[in-house]
């Protein structure tokens, strides 16, 4: 995984916990939904780039 991706997917998951954290704090159920999709598809990036690393290596040796 590259470290822009790594960065990337950081940046949106700590953004979806922020936006998670707001919504419960004002009760707008919305952006606790937006937050946690956020946060989601965040950690589904990273494991889909934690596949390709190990892939990588499998073939690399």
């Amino acid at each position: 995984m590259g470290l822009g991706d790594k960065i990337s997917n950081k940046a949106q998951e700590a953004s979806g916990k922020a936006k998670e954290g707001l919504g419960d704090a004002t009760d707008n159920e919305k952006l606790q939904a937006e937050g946690a999709a956020d946060q989601a598809a965040a950690k589904t990036k990273q494991a889909g780039e934690h596949l390709k690393d190990a892939a990588k290596d499998v073939f690399d040796k």
